[in-house]
């Protein structure tokens, strides 16, 4: 087995530890005698965080064409179409959530990266290789900004497309026939917009998280 496949089993398996203890540090501590670092944890989070936006934005695409197929019926079980809209809603919830988990679980292993980083600053004899470290620590903090600015900007951008949506299943299972169909149809544009909006707002943010990335892999 290969060192890179053996640390990401390593990495794969201590995803365990959140549920046994509620102390993000004494799991970072567990990962770091495993020679599993913050920076290396925080690469790996931030490409789940992409992953996990990239996997919503598409999802919600999908939605979006479900929503448009319901509204332009012209046949066939209006039951069908409510359920299968109803599935898609309940999926992009799931994404929801999972891309808020994902971008919370990068935040805290970057605020506990340079909280450490800060401290090892003085632990330094050399002025120079200290006022470098604090260079690129400063640098890094700087592009971590721009990272989540990004990606909870798209986070924000999740629930006005969400509770239009909420709101079109809620009404079409208790109202499943042509009228009501024909009452969502002014609902189609707004729903476009948000859908364009959020999805311009993930792609900004899987940009950071690629730049992120290779910034720190320097």
């Amino acid at each position: 087995m290969s060192d890179y496949l053996f640390r990401r089993l390593v990495l794969a398996a201590l995803l365990i530890l959140p549920l046994l203890t509620a102390c993000s540090s004494a799991q970072y501590a567990v990962m770091e005698k495993f020679g599993i670092h913050k920076r290396e944890i925080l690469v790996d989070r931030v490409e789940d965080a992409r992953d996990s936006q990239e996997e919503a934005k598409q999802q919600f695409a999908s939605a979006l064409e479900e929503f448009s197929a319901v509204l332009n019926f012209q046949g066939g079980t209006l039951e069908e179409k409510y359920k299968q809209l109803n599935a898609e809603l309940e999926t992009s919830e799931e994404h929801a959530r999972d891309v808020s988990e994902r971008i919370d679980e990068v935040e805290d292993v970057a605020e506990a990266l340079f909280d450490e980083w800060e401290d090892e600053l003085k632990l330094y004899s050399s002025d120079s290789l200290r006022r470098s470290s604090a260079g690129k620590l400063k640098q890094t903090r700087s592009r971590y900004q721009s990272l989540m600015k990004a990606m909870r900007r798209a986070e924000a951008r999740i629930e006005p497309v969400l509770t239009p949506l909420r709101d079109q299943v809620l009404y079409l299972k208790h109202n499943l026939n042509a009228q009501a169909i024909a009452s969502l149809q002014s609902e189609l544009g707004r729903v476009e917009g948000d859908v364009s909006s959020l999805i311009r707002e993930m792609e900004a943010a899987i940009r950071e998280a690629d730049a992120f990335i290779v910034s720190l892999e320097k």
